[in-house]
């Protein structure tokens, strides 16, 4: 095991108690500020995800978004691939998906221009520390390859944090939107 990738054990360990505290204070309206930002896109293709385990949860800002054009979530297709990302609609039939995320039971795949991206920590840079398989990086370069594309992370405040182990393959987030805040920068 390589100085960085225990380095990024015990951010990810660190980040995984903060968030599942934040998480079991059950914040009301945590998506609002979600909402907010997804407001002034409508129209744009768009990626949420569906929760796992302590997650802040997006389907509310999703569910609005999705009146007014296409969302899709996340569908892992293999190790070392791009994710791809399958239409989505609210209270539509879903299907397991790997790592314990649901997908639609019917694949209906496009391209997004936005990404509202789930991590276990950020930086006030812009930095996103994920569960460590690479795949919103792969996919981000790939979609910024074709056009330009939006990365919103999405988390509680409580998973910033100061030094997050960032490496150059890591794709940067353009904003971050928590319960009671929204941070954007310019790259």
């Amino acid at each position: 095991m390589t100085d960085l990738t225990e380095i990024k054990a015990a951010a990810r360990k660190a980040a995984f108690a903060r968030r599942k505290a934040a998480h079991a204070r059950n914040i009301p309206g945590a998506a609002g500020h979600l909402s907010e930002v997804l407001a002034g896109y409508r129209g744009v293709p768009l990626s949420g995800f569906l929760p796992i385990r302590t997650e802040i949860d997006p389907v509310p800002a999703m569910a609005e978004a999705a009146a007014h054009g296409p969302v899709g979530v996340p569908v892992i297709m293999g190790a070392g691939q791009p994710l791809k990302f399958s239409r989505w609609q609210p209270e539509g039939p879903l299907r397991d998906g790997p790592f314990g995320a649901m997908v639609p039971e019917v694949d209906d795949f496009f391209e997004p221009e936005i990404l509202v991206v789930p991590l276990v920590a950020f930086d006030a840079g812009g930095g996103r520390l994920g569960y460590g398989g690479g795949f919103y990086d792969r996919t981000l370069e790939l979609l910024r390859g074709k056009r330009a594309t939006l990365a919103i992370g999405f988390a509680f405040d409580a998973q910033e944090a100061e030094d997050l182990p960032l490496e150059p393959t890591d794709q940067p987030l353009d904003m971050i939107v928590t319960e009671s805040r929204i941070l954007q920068f310019t790259r």
